[in-house]
């Protein structure tokens, strides 16, 4: 089982705890590299965060790792993640948004918006990422012109 890494703002405290706890109880590992509370910060920052600690994570052991980051709508958050080498960060709406984005264009990474995405939706959202594997073939050309961008 992958281990994933959730980084997040200040936005949504709780919802960000809901999502920690319903990981936990599918036993997945999880670490929590985003903010604590909801003092303001700047989202960047996990963003960031969280897509190095995902990055190197896959670089020690080929992807072994996931990563969630949430903020108010999950875009800022997003594009900051997809800075960081070897991220494709998937803004993540729908549960069709998670499945084209790990079968497409193997995302590691989601993006969610806790102002804008209710919890349940967003636990479904978690679960089509997480269950969905990256289909390979004329998309892996397409992946590997990615990660040379």
């Amino acid at each position: 089982m992958r281990k994933i890494f959730i980084g997040n703002d200040h936005a949504g405290p709780e919802y960000v705890d809901a999502i920690i706890e319903y990981l936990q109880s599918k036993q997945y590992e999880v670490e929590h590299v985003g903010s604590v509370g909801g003092t303001s910060v700047d989202y960047p920052d996990f963003g960031e965060k969280c897509g190095k600690a995902v990055a190197e994570s896959n670089a020690q052991n080929e992807n072994s790792a996931f990563g969630i980051v949430i903020c108010g709508t999950g875009l800022g958050i997003g594009i900051a993640a997809n800075k960081v080498k070897g991220i494709r960060c998937a803004h993540c709406v729908s549960p069709y948004y998670a499945e084209m984005g790990r079968s497409h264009n193997d995302a590691n990474m989601i993006s969610l918006g806790a102002r804008v995405i209710d919890l349940e939706n967003a636990k479904t959202i978690i679960d089509t990422f997480l269950e969905t594997e990256f289909e390979g073939g004329r998309h892996e050309r397409r992946v590997k012109k990615l990660d040379v961008i």
